[in-house]
């Protein structure tokens, strides 16, 4: 048994690093992808809100100045606090913001239904000869920042300026990550602890996930995100006349809506050289619970496994590169039991065997270097990486403490992945909002298990 589960170790380590290096090389091969003229498009920008009055006003305020040409459509999900009236307050002087109200027992039911009342208000706000192909719509964390190139850079010949493009993703920045002081009631030791968990979000944004960003641009799968995502309205369209409605019940609809995209026949994009910046969260438990709910729609995505493998729009390597992404919570829990296993059997042969542990010291210290390499090396890398293309001003040792601190980091999936197959067993898909960083000391409950 144990030769069994020591095959399979380095099976899973040996397809993981071939993995990362997949992801690696076309990340730091992307070349630059020129802007368009945003004038060629009209925007409406989706902003889903639940209890956002902490920071809805902000957003409101830098998209119209940003982009004073865009629509802003805010979509009230039934807050219990000031955000549909702030918002209302909004639109009487402001014709380019839009409320979506939205009420119990109607309200409350996922992210993907919010964004879908959304789209029907659009629908009936534009007039019957629009050229839809020409309608982008962009979908905003309440507490996003759009970046000042962001519609130019979509608008671009590669993006929405190819009619083969339904949809682009963005970069996703933390906007606090300079921040040295998130938690100013807190004593040092807990603000380090925020900074790190801050940085480390970042990190894994801008490198880890762009760069598997890169490898779906050579695939042709491209996927969502939640926040800086755009979508052609005719391409709605067509996915609503497909499936019923644009969005989707999953607690990973963002993803979900990218799979409908491809399967519908449009090329999604992803864009680097613009961002959406949204702020990292600072608190573990909360940032546990946000990457529980992300697991958990990741496995629920599994089922499009069969209607990626049966379309005619995926060739080989995109239906390897979509089966792996979906099917990855279900190897890394393979993988957690068969190294818990290793480590168990591991410690028990020490503990019976006298001096057992030196022997095998002395037998295979070279393999330790190979460890490094393959246990560590290919989370540490994203360190350095991140340190050279976006903090230049950093010294070296930074980006060594930083690639440290990224294979401590994802730790987290053994919590959130245990979570989420533990909710998926239970039969709970509640959708649970996020609480803000602003709201760490408001009064009352702000997030609630839907």
């Amino acid at each position: 048994m144990f030769l069994v589960f020591s095959a399979l170790s380095t099976a899973l380590v040996v397809s993981f690093c071939a993995y990362v290096a997949s992801i690696l090389i076309p990340f730091l091969r992307r070349p630059t992808q020129p802007p368009g003229d945003a004038a060629d498009f009209d925007w409406h920008i989706f902003v889903p809100c639940r209890d956002e009055e902490a920071v809805i006003e902000t957003t409101m305020g830098r998209l119209r100045e940003t982009f004073p040409d865009a629509h802003v459509w805010v979509i009230d999900d039934d807050s219990d606090d000031a955000t549909g009236r702030l918002v209302a307050e909004r639109t009487v002087c402001d014709p380019h913001v839009h409320l979506v109200q939205r009420r119990r027992p109607d309200a409350r039911t996922g992210k993907g239904d919010a964004l879908n009342a959304a789209y029907a208000a659009l629908d009936e706000y534009l007039p019957a000869d629009t050229d839809r192909s020409a309608v982008i719509v962009c979908v905003v964390d309440a507490d996003g920042e759009l970046a000042p190139n962001a519609l130019a850079q979509v608008a671009g010949r590669d993006v929405f300026a190819d009619p083969k493009v339904g949809a682009a993703q963005i970069t996703v920045w933390m906007k606090n990550r300079n921040d040295r002081n998130p938690l100013p009631h807190r004593g040092r030791f807990v603000n380090l602890c925020a900074r790190y968990l801050i940085r480390m979000q970042d990190i894994e944004f801008r490198t880890m996930i762009a760069a598997m960003q890169s490898l779906r641009e050579r695939t042709r799968t491209v996927g969502l995100g939640g926040n800086g995502q755009f979508t052609r309205l005719s391409t709605l369209d067509e996915i609503e006349h497909r499936y019923g409605e644009p969005w989707h019940g999953s607690l990973l609809e963002d993803y979900e809506l990218g799979v409908h995209v491809l399967l519908a026949g449009y090329e999604n994009r992803h864009v680097h050289d613009t961002h959406v910046s949204q702020e990292a969260l600072v608190n573990f438990r909360r940032f546990t619970t946000q990457r529980t709910r992300w697991s958990q729609g990741n496995i629920q995505c599994a089922r499009y496994i069969k209607d990626i493998v049966m379309s005619r729009h995926f060739d080989n390597v995109g239906v390897l590169e979509s089966s792996y992404y979906l099917v990855l919570p279900f190897i890394q829990v393979v993988g957690f039991i068969t190294w818990i296993f290793l480590l168990a059997a591991t410690v028990v042969g020490f503990a019976q065997v006298p001096d057992a542990a030196g022997h095998w010291l002395v037998a295979n210290w070279a393999a330790l270097p190979m460890l490094l390499v393959f246990g560590i090396g290919p989370f540490f890398i994203w360190g350095p990486i991140y340190r050279r293309q976006c903090e230049p001003d950093r010294p070296f040792w930074a980006g060594i403490l930083w690639g440290i601190g990224m294979w401590l980091f994802v730790f987290y999936l053994y919590v959130s992945l245990s979570r989420a197959f533990f909710r998926v067993i239970t039969g709970r898909n509640g959708w649970a909002k996020t609480r803000r960083n602003a709201e760490m000391h408001s009064i009352g409950v702000v997030a609630k298990e839907a």
